[in-house]
């Protein structure tokens, strides 16, 4: 179980970093439509196989934890994934505020993974 802690610890990390990198387009760098619409789908893939990984836990570690995790996840993604999309099709910059609630709340998944995991070692 300690594998999963480390890779979950791995992806709260690389959501945050992720996030970080996204805010120095701040500093005169542009994102195009496509690098939103790739930006959504690869977090939308990674959080997908780690949910459907997660279903081979269920027996195996605290089921609350566990199920707040994918909670986390799947409202994570919808939001930030979700906004991105929106984004790229056209919708208002406004929308744009969701993203870091959506991030927050990967991140939070991870986070809420390592210790359903850690509680097992």
């Amino acid at each position: 179980m300690r594998v999963v802690v480390v890779g979950a610890l791995y992806g709260a990390v690389a959501v945050g970093l992720g996030a970080f990198a996204a805010h120095l387009g701040d500093t005169g760098l542009v994102v195009t439509d496509t690098e939103l619409v790739r930006t959504a789908v690869l977090y939308q893939l990674f959080h997908a196989a780690t949910m459907v990984a997660m279903g081979a836990l269920k027996d195996h570690v605290m089921p609350a934890l566990l199920g707040a995790a994918s909670w986390a996840f799947a409202l994570g993604v919808l939001l930030f994934s979700g906004s991105l999309y929106a984004l790229a099709l056209g919708a208002p910059s406004a929308i744009g505020v969701v993203t870091p609630v959506g991030g927050a709340l990967l991140i939070a998944g991870w986070l809420l993974l390592a210790v359903t995991a850690a509680r097992r070692i």
